[in-house]
């Protein structure tokens, strides 16, 4: 599963690139696109799906328009109303570019002229061409949204987690220096210890009740104090 999830992110990654990126690039980005889809199950299938019946001579002729008249130099390129439809036209495209059946540098000068600059020309194509194209693909795995979020939740416990690995053994070395009976002093460390080894296996619940717990204690010693209210404060945001 997380293959999958991966492969698919690379080649929006690769699209990305092409959108932000330099015309100088495009080129090997575009073959970087497709070796992407072939990597990848369901980019595969997808793509065999909306170009089955797919005419993508006709499609030329419909949305790469060029004036009849003499002396015209520059047309104008067009996307399908269809959303298949401007997968299977834009993944044609990039077939063809990198078969070179297709000379990217000509199409931009012909289709998306900006002031005779590749550049300039390229900047429209990738705006008006790969970006939406990109975003339908993303579309296709809303998935991958949630993965987004479940890896930037993890991320941020992770965090939480290492900042209590941290203060706990300073926790442990405030409490040593407290005047308690044997069984409260035990008492006291074996809930940090154990509270310790939850951070270490990363198990928010364990982790939350024991430092409950030895909050707990802490009050019941009249041993709080700011920096063990900072531990608190951590574990409630796991």
């Amino acid at each position: 599963m997380t293959d999958k999830y991966e492969r698919i992110e690379r080649f929006l990654g690769v699209c990305t690139e092409l959108v932000e990126g330099k015309y100088f690039s495009a080129d090997t980005e575009i073959s970087e696109a497709l070796a992407a889809i072939a990597a990848s199950r369901e980019l595969t299938q997808l793509f065999s799906a909306v170009t089955q019946g797919f005419d993508f001579s006709a499609a030329k002729r419909a949305y790469l328009r060029f004036p009849a008249h003499a002396g015209a130099s520059h047309g104008a390129a067009y996307l399908p109303s269809e959303r298949s439809e401007i997968l299977a036209f834009v993944f044609c495209l990039f077939v063809e570019f990198d078969a070179g059946s297709l000379q990217l540098n000509d199409f931009l000068l012909k289709y998306f002229y900006v002031d005779g600059s590749y550049t300039a020309s390229y900047a429209v194509f990738s705006d008006r061409v790969i970006r939406p194209f990109r975003d339908i693909v993303r579309d296709c795995f809303p998935d991958l949204g949630k993965r987004g979020q479940l890896a930037e939740l993890r991320k941020a416990q992770d965090a939480l987690f290492g900042e209590l690995s941290e203060r706990l053994p300073v926790e442990k070395a405030r409490l040593d220096r407290y005047d308690l009976r044997p069984e409260e002093k035990e008492s006291g460390a074996a809930l940090l210890s154990s509270a310790a080894a939850a951070v270490g296996r990363r198990d928010r619940v364990e982790t939350k009740a024991l430092l409950t717990g030895y909050r707990y204690f802490l009050r019941y010693i009249g041993g709080e104090d700011p920096s063990s209210g900072e531990i608190f404060a951590i574990a409630e945001k796991l």
